[in-house]
């Protein structure tokens, strides 16, 4: 940190409130462009990375990696990622399906599924690694004060940091953004996600499967090994109960009908967790001298596997906004910068918002005219090489004004 004030008052460039994957991969990428900054969470973030905190697991796009490298944290976790060379997406019964294969675009690999466990251990021993990085947790924010000149954030220990930006990336439920009055626009689904993973007696070949059923997409996600995948299982919320209720064997059924036997037999391993889903869209990205990334600022329908990307492509792009303003002497939390960040963020948000919207609602029902339009529209995209490269590059997260961290570039 740059020094250390009167009155136990620390200085540094940027604080981040929550130290989740977003928080602590835009600490690191900071720091790495000589911008540093202070990790807030409310939890010790070592206990983050026992086994039963969180089972979920993440589609890393190709995008998502290369800034991962960027910034040193892909070195770190790469022998424990599972590239994704094909993805196969089919509708219930019907005999039509699409068919991405990483092959028609060239040799990279569409995405890789880490599990967040991996994520947050990797993320953990970069912060520690990295010059100009500062954990602090346990803590919690009391106040924060901002002004033309600084931000002052006050900790429950006491402790008083002043920083030039507030990074807000706490969450759904962001105290940030409340105490700043942004309104958020939500709506829930009336669905929740059971999350657990699966063993199985065949390889899954790097094959993602997302199966849409009348009560959600049904998604089959290969793990590292061949023999495990991750379960994303959408089911309507007042059924969850009654399934996460289950004894191993009947829940072990359960999926088992939903699988199919492709993989031959299954095994359950691992806890079962379930979460809400639902869309949530903060009215504005910025303040004065706060900005909301991640969860923080947009909450989508896992359907098209996209939340973490969205969340780091809005860390890389907070990234170039800030080390531009470093470069050129100039404010970090200046008015033009902010505001070139939420236009550049909220539009691609909000695409991507309303399209996993349009989705969910026209796959999670088993109305016949849809069903029939569905089985149409499946079968002429897999048929359409231009159409389908485009969805495959958009999975791959190449398409849009990409932050430069992203394209392998430095970033300002």
């Amino acid at each position: 940190m740059k020094k250390r004030l009167p009155g136990s008052c620390i200085e540094t460039d940027v604080v981040v409130i929550g130290g989740g994957l977003v928080g602590a991969t835009l600490a690191c990428g900071l720091a790495a462009h000589g911008i540093e900054a202070v990790v807030i969470d409310q939890t010790a973030l070592v206990d983050k990375n026992v086994p039963d905190f969180d089972g979920r697991a993440s589609a890393v796009a190709h995008t998502s990696k290369v800034a991962m490298d960027g910034i040193g944290l892909w070195r770190l976790i790469a022998d424990q990622t599972q590239p994704i060379n094909e993805i196969r997406v089919s509708d219930g019964p019907s005999l039509a399906f699409l068919h991405f294969d990483h092959m028609d675009l060239g040799d990279q690999p569409l995405g890789y599924m880490v599990e967040n466990r991996t994520l947050r251990s990797g993320l953990l021993r970069l912060m520690s690694q990295t010059r100009g990085v500062k954990i602090m947790a346990p803590e919690h924010v009391v106040e924060s004060v901002r002004d033309s000149t600084y931000a002052t954030v006050t900790l429950g220990s006491g402790k008083i940091i002043r920083c030039r930006v507030i990074a807000a990336c706490d969450g759904r439920r962001s105290a940030a953004r409340g105490s700043a009055g942004i309104d958020v626009t939500s709506w829930t689904y009336k669905q929740h996600g059971i999350v657990t993973t699966i063993e199985h007696q065949r390889d899954h070949n790097g094959i993602a499967h997302e199966r849409f059923l009348p009560s959600g997409p049904f998604a089959i996600l290969p793990l590292r090994g061949g023999h495990q995948s991750s379960l994303v299982w959408t089911e309507k919320s007042s059924l969850v109960g009654a399934f996460t209720a289950l004894d191993d064997d009947m829940f072990l059924a359960e999926i088992g009908e939903r699988v199919g036997g492709f993989l031959g037999k299954l095994g359950l391993i691992g806890p079962r967790y379930s979460y809400p889903l639902g869309l949530q869209v903060a009215e504005r990205y910025t303040d004065n001298r706060l900005v909301l990334l991640g969860d923080a600022a947009h909450g989508i329908h896992p359907i098209a596997g996209q939340g973490l990307n969205l969340g780091l492509r809005d860390v890389a792009a907070l990234i170039d906004v800030l080390v531009h303003a470093k470069r050129y002497g100039l404010d970090l939390a200046n008015n033009a910068g902010l505001m070139r960040y939420q236009r550049w963020r909220r539009a691609d948000n909000l695409l991507m918002a309303g399209a996993t919207d349009v989705l969910n609602r026209l796959f999670s029902n088993d109305a016949p005219p849809l069903r029939l339009a569905r089985t149409l529209g499946l079968a002429a995209v897999n048929k359409l090489s231009p159409i389908k490269h485009a969805f495959m590059r958009q999975a791959m997260g190449q398409v849009g004004n990409l932050p430069k961290l992203m394209r392998g570039e430095t970033p300002g």
